[in-house]
């Protein structure tokens, strides 16, 4: 069994931290030995973080070696671009297209790049490029919050494993006043995914 590697990146505040913690559980459930590591930058603020979850049948290390991401799951589009050396040819970017401008941008000592950059960018890295909606589709479930949960929803259509598990797994790790909501926002996603 081969090692799957997942790289998960955003900003403080877009849930990163729970995906990853979510795509760990459902790996194990599902049979893999698992590691995971956190890189919080200034998260509180705003920063980045950068998570690393590998499935295998036996996985020695948390961190995925360098240029071996099969799986980019990027919750903003600069993040996206900043770790797209990363990826090996054949792997996969799911992208969600939202623009959150950090402080050097904001404060115009520096440019965000143009649409056109990130998109030559990601065709560059990998023919397999998902850029998904997900705050129009979290919205449309009623709150822009599940944005994290729309796109596990989206990766989940490309493994096979029991939707199930990935719901049973959103349940144990959400607030129970919450659950019904992120059921939704991963069902947004994943029918998404199959409808691309």
């Amino acid at each position: 069994m081969e090692t799957i590697n997942f790289l998960i990146t955003g900003v403080g505040g877009q849930g990163t931290v729970l995906a990853s913690e979510i795509m760990a559980a459902v790996g194990f459930a599902a049979g893999y030995d698992v590691k995971k590591s956190d890189l919080l930058g200034l998260s509180v603020r705003g920063g980045a973080v950068l998570s690393h979850v590998r499935w295998g049948e036996i996985v020695y290390s948390p961190i995925v070696p360098e240029g071996r991401v099969d799986y980019l799951i990027a919750f903003e589009e600069l993040e996206a671009l900043r770790h797209l050396g990363q990826v090996k040819s054949t792997g996969t970017i799911l992208m969600n297209q939202q623009k959150i401008f950090p402080v050097l941008v904001s404060s115009g000592l520096a440019e965000y790049p143009t649409d056109e950059v990130i998109e030559e960018s990601l065709r560059k890295t990998s023919s397999n490029v998902h850029e998904i909606p997900a705050v129009e589709l979290a919205l449309k479930v009623g709150n822009s919050k599940v944005l994290n949960i729309v796109l596990l929803g989206a990766i989940s259509a490309l493994f096979n494993i029991d939707p199930k598990i990935w719901e049973e797994v959103i349940k144990e790790r959400v607030p129970k006043k919450y659950v019904d909501l992120n059921i939704k926002a991963f069902n947004e996603g994943r029918n998404w995914m199959k409808g691309e």
